[in-house]
């Protein structure tokens, strides 16, 4: 177990801009908004954190085992984002809402597939080749500590923002959001196909 502050801060950068965890709080708005209540920001982070800890030790053998590969499984978050996106950008509600949604709004779609997406499973993945596998776990535990605090203030930030800069901020980042769906489909047929 070698740990290295360098390779930390560099599996860390990579991390913070794959999560987009500041990015993605006019989705966090929104969500907020359609469960009728707050974001249980603990419960988010932890889940998210275990789910790519798990997946910093396990995700190619649980992939394998399950028949998947890494491609399928960024084309079926690419779907998610996509929907998503569609939400933000023409101000429309695709997803059912029901009396669980308060309660399942914090773990999906914000811890899955937001935070601990197909993106950050890429990226986990595509670390591992580079660095220790103890230094990527510690990259992961401050990337949630940050979404957590993050997620704490997103009321703060809705205030500060207002309505209409939270809707401004909504509709760029919905196509940033479209955007990035498209990648991961596009680059997750490439690897299947070509």
């Amino acid at each position: 177990m070698n740990i290295d502050i360098l390779e930390i801060a560099k599996a860390s950068m990579i991390l913070f801009a794959v999560i987009d965890i500041v990015g993605s709080l006019p989705i966090v708005v929104k969500l907020k908004a359609n469960s009728g209540g707050e974001i249980e920001s603990g419960k988010a982070s932890l889940v998210a954190g275990s789910i790519m800890i798990l997946f910093l030790f396990l995700g190619e053998k649980i992939l394998e085992f399950i028949g998947i590969d890494a491609a399928s499984f960024g084309i079926a978050g690419s779907f998610i984002l996509f929907f998503m996106a569609l939400e933000m950008v023409l101000g429309i509600n695709l997803f059912k809402q029901d009396e669980n949604t308060a309660s399942t709004a914090s773990i999906v779609p914000l811890a899955f597939p937001m935070i601990a997406g197909a993106g950050s499973m890429t990226s986990i993945l595509s670390l591992r080749a580079e660095y220790e596998s103890v230094n990527i776990a510690i990259a992961i535990v401050l990337n949630i500590a940050f979404v957590f605090l993050v997620l704490k203030m997103s009321g703060w930030f809705e205030r500060k923002l207002g309505k209409s800069g939270i809707a401004i901020i909504e509709k760029v980042f919905g196509i940033i959001l479209l955007a990035i769906a498209v990648k991961l489909f596009t680059s997750g047929v490439k690897s299947i196909f070509y």
